[in-house]
Formats: C-alpha cells, sequence, structure tokens
C-alpha cells in the first residue's frame, strides 16, 4: 500500500475511529486480575495515541510532500550506485557532453490526483553522478502547439526541502496548476518545469554537492538531469534558458549551484534558504571545514574569479532566509544581481506556494526572449 496513496490515508483514518470506540466499548469489560486489566486498558490507550499521531503524520507528509515512498521514510532506497571524483567541473570525463550519445528518455503519465494534469515521470540513471533516481516534467501548454513546433523552451529546474519528495512541487505547491493559465495569456513565459529526486542518502541532506565516494548529487543535478532534458524534449541549451528554484534545503541548492555554475544556469530562486549549510542539522556538506565553505553560496559569490552572470531572486522571513540574502547582495557585483524580498509566515507549504506566481513573473522577466515581458519583482 503506498504511503502516501489514498486507501492508505483511509485506512489511517478508520484505525483511528476504531481505536477511539474500542476503550469506550471495551473498558468496563475487560475481566482478570487487576494487572491483566490494566495492561488491557493501557493497550487501548497506546492503540488510540499511535493511531492518532500516524493520522496526523500522513496529513503532513502528504501536505508538505516530505517522503514519497516506504523506501524514503525508511531510508531503504539505493540511489548512488557509484560516487567518482568529478573534479570541480563535475564532469570527470565527460567533458563535451553534446558530443556523447543523447539521453533521451521514456516517460510515463503520472496517476497521482494530487499532481495534476500531465505530469510525467522517468527513472533516470545518471552517466556522470552514478545517481539514480525519478524526475518528473511538466510540458507548457505551447508545448505541443503547432506554431510552437520549432521553439525550443525556457527550463525550470525546481528542488525541494530536506526531507523532502520529488513531487512537492507540483502536489504541494500545485505549481503548474498556479501558472498554466498565465502561460496560456503570455504574461508567464511557457516554461518546461522539472523536479528531480533530491533525497538521495538515507537520513543525511546531501546539499546537493559531489563528495567524492559517497555520493555526487551536484552533477545529478545540475549535468545529468539537465542534460537528459536536453536531448529529450525542445529544450533550450544554453545558460540563459534554464534557471533552477528551490525552497528550504531546495533553496541553499539553487543558489549556490546557479553561482557555481554560470555556464548552465542564468538564475535562481531562493525561498526561505540559507548560505550555512550547517544551517541543516544532518547535512553532508556542514561535517569538514572546507567542504562547508565550498558549498556555501556567500563563499562562493566572494571567491569567484569574476562575478557570475546570474540574476538571484531571494525571499524570506527576518530569520529565515532575509538576512541570507541581504549578505548575498552585498557581496554581488555586477553581472551578478541579487533581488531580496521580506516575506512574513511560518516555515512552511503554505508560505513558498503563494509566492509561485511572483517567482515565475521575475523569471520570465529574466529569461530570454520573454524578457521584459514579465511584471518586475518586488525587493529591497
Amino acid at each position: 500500500m503506498s504511503l502516501t496513496g489514498t486507501p492508505f490515508f483511509l485506512a489511517t483514518i478508520a484505525l483511528a475511529v476504531v481505536s477511539v470506540l474500542l476503550p469506550l466499548l471495551l473498558w468496563g469489560r475487560v475481566r482478570g486480575p487487576a494487572v491483566v486489566r490494566g495492561a488491557s486498558r493501557l493497550a487501548m490507550v497506546v492503540l488510540a495515541q499511535g493511531a492518532a499521531v500516524l493520522s496526523v503524520f500522513v496529513v503532513v507528509n502528504n501536505t508538505n510532500g516530505l517522503y514519497d515512498s516506504w523506501a524514503d521514510l525508511l531510508g531503504t532506497g539505493h540511489h548512488v550506485v557509484a560516487a567518482p571524483d568529478l573534479g570541480r567541473d563535475g564532469l570527470g570525463s565527460h567533458k563535451d557532453l553534446a558530443n556523447e550519445p543523447k539521453v533521451v528518455q521514456e516517460f510515463d503519465p503520472v496517476h497521482d490526483a494530487r499532481m495534476g494534469r500531465n505530469v510525467r515521470v522517468t527513472q533516470l540513471r545518471g552517466r556522470v553522478s552514478g545517481v539514480r533516481g525519478e524526475v518528473y516534467v511538466w510540458l507548457p501548454p505551447q508545448y505541443d502547439q503547432p506554431a510552437f513546433r520549432h521553439r525550443r523552451f525556457p527550463v525550470v529546474e525546481l528542488l525541494g526541502g530536506f526531507p523532502g519528495s520529488a513531487k512537492a512541487w507540483f502536489s504541494s505547491l500545485r505549481v503548474q496548476s498556479q501558472l498554466e493559465a498565465g502561460m496560456r495569456s503570455g504574461e508567464i513565459a511557457p516554461f518546461i518545469l522539472v523536479e528531480p529526486r533530491t533525497n538521495l542518502l538515507a537520513g543525511q541532506d546531501t546539499g546537493c554537492a559531489n563528495v567524492p565516494g559517497v555520493v555526487d548529487a551536484e552533477s545529478w543535478l545540475s549535468v545529468d538531469v539537465r542534460q537528459m532534458v536536453i536531448d529529450t524534449f525542445r529544450a533550450r541549451g544554453g545558460a540563459k534558458g534554464w534557471a533552477v528554484a528551490g525552497y528550504s534545503a531546495g533553496a541553499h541548492c539553487a543558489v549556490k549551484m546557479a553561482l557555481a555554475h554560470p555556464d548552465r544556469y542564468r538564475a535562481a530562486v531562493g525561498l526561505s534558504g540559507y548560505n550555512d549549510p550547517a544551517a541543516e542539522r544532518v547535512s553532508l556538506t556542514a561535517r569538514a571545514p572546507e567542504l562547508r565553505r565550498a558549498n556555501n553560496p556567500l563563499w562562493i559569490l566572494r571567491h569567484a574569479t569574476t562575478p557570475p552572470r546570474v540574476a538571484l531572486y531571494l525571499s524570506g522571513g527576518r530569520d529565515d532566509g532575509y538576512r541570507a540574502g541581504l549578505a548575498l547582495r552585498r557581496a554581488a557585483a555586477p553581472p551578478t544581481r541579487v533581488v531580496v524580498a521580506r516575506v512574513t509566515g511560518p516555515h512552511t507549504i503554505g508560505l513558498w506556494k503563494r509566492q509561485v506566481p511572483q517567482v515565475f513573473r521575475w523569471l520570465t522577466a529574466e529569461l530570454s526572449p520573454w524578457a521584459g515581458r514579465g511584471a518586475p519583482a518586488k525587493g529591497v
């Protein structure tokens, strides 16, 4: 039975109801010695409490997109096949991807009502990173229209938090449902939306980093997933056609990858993110000082040989992304551009969901050839 499926959810509700009724019906009917009666009644109370907690967990999990499957929850999934040392560029021996065999994937429809219409999924084995995992893709309304049959489309790679589901942007933030009308009217650029798996190690946040011998998460996201989308769909290949967006731990990843690879991404969005990897208690990249520095977006920006040609949109509460964004803005020099917006609300899906339209209007203005058609971002 699927962890996120309706049957399991209904089963937990039924169990909660039964566990509450049991004490009401059987409390006075328990027979036997005092110890037996006490143990039986205690068991009924514990069952009721456990069933209630289970029901709440399922609701929270489904609402916030934390775990996709039992394997994710229990840490039994295996997504890292190999983790070679790929060097600073994360390419290893694959220096000329354009001349390598194309990575064309077959995609299947997603039969999950929470994700809306027309989301597709594939299981990708990363040729460079040695990571394997699911990748969800949604194509804009214009993609199959005859007038656009020769057009290549801009792409936004979407990253969830930790723990995080690869479905969260579609199922919890309702990104495509919020944007489809704007794409049809021309207010929002017709982006291809791509959400790959980021939960790769049991109980550990990879920080979207390459750690030889452990995981090459950055190459999975910025090389393997990116190249597969370019090879499989009519997606733009240059940095001008690509952006990456994330919330919470995914915001940290998005900003870090864009600053580290301006040859792959032209823009990044970070919602309630952070700079120091140690902000995430179980971050893999916070364990060693050198790794912690190298994966800090602020350190990357300050130590770049030349300022990266990247635009950043950063939002958050005062101590939940806003100050981190201001630090990046102070460190930025042209052509790096940073917009910082202060928002109010708890660190939850609801806060990030309501920002989706504004974020994509900003992305529309940043990614040519739609530059200037979106509304300007409000920031400080």
